[in-house]
């Protein structure tokens, strides 16, 4: 008989019978959405309601928004077309090389055709052999705007017809425009004095490479010691004098080397001044007394090597000298870019433009703050802010200039080399004060640079004198030195073999280095360099209006005529006064001008 096998474990039966859950009165999904007889008891209130709205938030009427004086365009809806097409002008200007903002305004008159007028000359006083007058009719450059002479040029009609020129008395002299207002002049406009504190005079030629030399006479100040007592008891003071190099950013109202834009020397004990330290450096403390000539030799390097430090590629292993090639430095030329706009001031029309301004970094230097220095010192760290200047310095404007160098010499005599490493002054190491109207790059307007500086102090009086027939030339300077004498030596025995002074030795150990030359051929340069920039300028808006004409914006443009027509060029307002214009295209910006009479 079978056993009877043992029943196998039975697993659970899934229930089809879905489980009782309790009824959630608070869930919408088992309330019913109307009451029925079948649900006497469900109300109406727990049926399922609609998603709440969002809140939006409540607007004030254009109406009510002027009336409080708010800003309108904040809650604005944005315009997605014009944001657009602003960031495509934005990212077209970047890539585009800059070019001069043109400005709108009115033709000029007859009288703009006329060469500038002489500057107005009344006597005031008689020192040192000479008539000193007061300088009036025209403008002097103040309140960060810096003004040049222009003519009106029937050749410019792209540029509205005008032009830099040159006002009399012409040639290498001091500027009337980058000289205090109390500072008195000559009819040659090369000696200054003055009867108020120090006043400073800079000449209307800068010198932005290579070797330049010039030479200053104390005309009134310090007295020889040689002079008999007697002779000199109960005279007044002879006043003081400062000369020097100077930067355009200086202060025309300080002595030369007030600040860090100017290096000089104190006639009183002959001692150099930078960043208001004086320091003794002639010797045996020997003044520059009343009769002296003091030469001054300045040397900076090729602009191909300035623009490497200035922008941060300065590398002190690679570039031990600042002998480049002449190819490579012709490629790397800079875009010299000048914003200006022709303005009449007591009938006579000046170009405007913005001024270079004094840097926070070098003001801090000049000034430092205690307690940057204090925690400097603690730390045993040096910052941005706290790190001497150095070719390689995180901020352009305290970068220095390898193989620059300022050079004395008393009498015809070298005395040594009281400055090395001069401060940069090419852009961003220069740049505007930030306001409406300038740019946000700073460029290069071709006259940035090094200048010679004169300061005059109660009575003090001085003569330049720019060559080419020098007073008491150096050496280097009557040899000449040019690199053609040097091919020659080689080929031709019977010219004299010259002995290189120290000078030349230290130069040609650096590299290649143009002659020592007189500021005098600065002149002649500079002026040559005005008219390519004059002509580049219009070729440039020549080639613009070409485009908008091409492009069909001859329309808008004839229209920016007419309006420039009716606003006109009738003095007084400047860039102050520049409204942006409704013109654009090309690759520029069209700025019209509205001035009024002065």
């Amino acid at each position: 008989m079978a056993t009877e096998s043992s029943p196998r474990p039975r697993s659970a039966t899934p229930s089809i019978i879905p489980q009782k859950r309790p009824l959630n009165l608070d869930d919408e999904q088992h309330v019913p959405a109307v009451s029925s007889p079948l649900n006497p008891d469900a109300a109406s209130s727990r049926a399922r309601k609609p998603p709440a709205r969002e809140q939006r938030e409540k607007k004030e009427s254009l109406k009510k928004r002027e009336a409080k004086g708010t800003d309108t365009t904040r809650s604005a809806t944005p315009d997605t077309q014009t944001s657009t097409k602003r960031s495509k002008k934005a990212e077209k200007a970047l890539l585009e090389p800059p070019r001069p903002i043109k400005y709108l305004f009115k033709p000029p008159k007859p009288p703009d055709f006329d060469p500038p007028p002489a500057v107005t000359f009344t006597p005031v006083l008689f020192r040192g052999n000479r008539q000193f007058n007061e300088c009036s009719e025209h403008i002097f450059n103040k309140k960060s705007f810096r003004y040049t002479n222009c003519i009106a040029d029937p050749a410019f009609p792209s540029s509205h017809w005008f032009r830099q020129t040159e006002a009399m008395p012409f040639g290498p002299r001091f500027s009337f425009q980058e000289s205090s207002s109390h500072i008195l002049f000559d009819e040659t406009g090369r000696c200054i004095t003055t009867e108020k504190a120090f006043r400073m005079a800079r000449a209307n030629i800068g010198a932005r490479e290579g070797r330049w030399y010039y030479e200053c006479k104390i005309l009134s100040g310090v007295k020889p010691p040689t002079q008999d007592p007697a002779l000199t008891a109960g005279s007044e003071s002879g006043g003081h004098v400062r000369l020097g190099w100077a930067r355009r950013e200086a202060s025309l109202d300080t002595p030369v080397g007030f600040d860090a834009y100017s290096y000089g020397f104190r006639d009183l004990c002959g001692q150099k001044v930078h960043l208001s330290r004086p320091k003794d450096f002639m010797p045996n403390n020997e003044s520059f007394c009343e009769g002296d000539v003091i030469g001054l030799e300045l040397t900076l390097p090729s602009l191909a090597l300035h623009r490497k430090i200035v922008e941060g590629s300065y590398n002190k292993a690679v570039d031990v000298s600042d002998d480049l090639d002449p190819q490579y430095a012709a490629a790397e030329a800079p875009d010299i870019v000048r914003d200006r706009i022709p303005i009449r001031y007591k009938g006579i029309v000046y170009f405007e433009q913005f001024e270079y301004t004094p840097a926070k970094e070098l003001e801090e230097l000049m000034n430092p703050s205690p307690t940057a220095s204090a925690l400097s010192t603690s730390l045993n760290t040096n910052t941005a802010s706290t790190a001497p200047p150095n070719p390689n310095h995180p901020s352009p404007t305290m970068r220095t200039l390898p193989f620059s160098s300022i050079k004395v010499y008393k009498n015809g005599k070298f005395i040594g080399t009281p400055f090395t490493d001069l401060l940069a002054f090419l852009p961003p190491a220069s740049k505007p004060a930030v306001q409406q109207g300038a740019r946000d790059l700073p460029l290069d307007d071709g006259m940035l640079g090094y200048f010679p500086a004169i300061s005059v102090f109660r009575g003090g009086a001085a003569e330049v004198n720019f060559g080419p027939e020098f007073w008491c030339p150096p050496s280097d300077l009557a040899i000449g030195g040019s690199d053609d004498e040097e091919e020659d030596e080689d080929s031709e025995d019977t010219k004299p073999k010259r002995k290189d002074s120290r000078a030349t030795k230290q130069q040609r150990s650096q590299g290649k280095h143009s002659r020592l030359r007189g500021m005098g051929e600065r002149f002649v340069e500079q002026i040559a360099e005005d008219v390519v920039y004059d002509l580049v300028d219009e070729t440039d808006h020549w080639l613009h209006d070409a485009t908008e004409s091409a492009g069909g914006d001859g329309g808008a443009a004839q229209k920016g005529r007419s309006a420039s027509t009716a606003a006109g060029m009738d003095g007084g307002g400047g860039l102050m006064d520049v409204q942006q214009g409704m013109l654009g295209g090309g690759g520029g910006e069209i700025k019209e001008i509205v001035q009024e009479e002065e």
